[in-house]
C-alpha cells in the first residue's frame, strides 16, 4: 500500500479538490475527519459539475435512474461533503493481497483505503500496488518458496525437491512421501505472492488418498 495518503476535509472547496488531484496526479481523495475516512471524492464525483453545467441543465425526469439524479445533485456541490461518495471502501491493514484483489474485483474499484485495527486511515491500496508482487525477481521468489513452503514450517522436505523459477513460472521436481503432499505443495506454491504459474512434476512414494477396501469385500 501507499502510506502517504493525500486527503482533504469535508469543507474543502470543489476547486481545491480538483487542484489537489491534478497536482498529485491522483484520481481520488479520501475525506477525513480526525483520523477517520468518512467519504471519498473521485474524478467521477466531480464530473457532474461539467455534465450538468453546474446544475443549470434540466433536472432529470422522475423516471430517471437514481445514479443520474445523484449526479445532478453533485453538480450543485461546492464542498467535499456535498460531492463525496459514502461509504468508503476499506480493508484492514493485515488483509492478504488475495483478499484485497478480490474486493477490488467484486467492487469494480481502482483502489481500497486501508484501515488500522481502530478503523483509522493509514494508507491506500491500488490495483498497481497489488501488481507489484509480480515484479519480484526469480531468485527472491525461489528463496521464498524454499523457505515458506519447503522450510521447517511444513513437513515437506526441501532436500527431496527441486524448485526452478523462470519469469515467475515455478517448476517443481522431486519425490515426496505422499500423494497429498504433492497436492499440498502445489496449493501452497500457487498461493505465494508473485507466482505466475506452476508446473508440478513432483512424484510420490505412496497414495494416501485411496480409501481402504472395507473388510469382507471382494473383486
Amino acid at each position: 500500500m501507499t502510506s502517504e495518503v493525500i486527503s482533504a476535509n469535508p469543507d474543502t472547496p470543489f476547486k481545491d479538490l480538483v487542484e489537489l488531484m491534478e497536482e498529485h496526479r491522483i484520481s481520488a481523495v479520501p475525506i477525513v475527519e480526525g483520523d477517520y475516512a468518512i467519504g471519498v471524492v473521485s474524478d467521477a464525483d466531480l464530473l457532474p459539475k461539467e455534465e450538468f453545467r453546474g446544475g443549470t441543465a434540466e433536472k432529470p425526469a422522475i423516471l430517471s435512474s437514481r445514479a443520474e439524479k445523484r449526479r445532478w445533485q453533485r453538480a450543485h456541490g461546492v464542498t467535499a461533503r456535498e460531492v463525496m461518495t459514502t461509504p468508503v471502501r476499506m480493508i484492514g491493514m493485515n488483509a492478504s493481497a488475495g483478499i484485497a484483489a478480490r474486493e477490488l474485483a467484486k467492487a469494480g474499484a481502482r483502489r481500497l483505503f486501508v484501515a488500522d485495527v481502530d478503523g483509522s486511515l493509514v494508507g491506500v491500496l491500488s490495483r498497481r500496488d497489488l501488481l507489484k508482487v509480480f515484479v519480484k525477481d526469480d531468485e527472491t521468489l525461489h528463496d521464498e518458496i524454499l523457505h515458506e513452503v519447503f522450510g521447517s514450517s511444513t513437513w515437506l522436505n526441501p532436500a527431496t525437491v527441486e524448485v526452478v523459477v523462470h519469469d515467475g513460472v515455478v517448476t517443481l521436481r522431486g519425490l515426496v512421501e505422499r500423494r497429498s503432499d504433492v497436492e499440498l505443495a502445489a496449493h501452497l506454491v500457487r498461493a505465494m505472492p508473485g507466482v505466475v504459474d506452476l508446473t508440478n512434476l513432483l512424484s510420490y512414494e505412496w497414495d494416501d488418498t485411496l480409501r481402504p477396501r472395507p473388510a469382507g469385500t471382494f473383486g
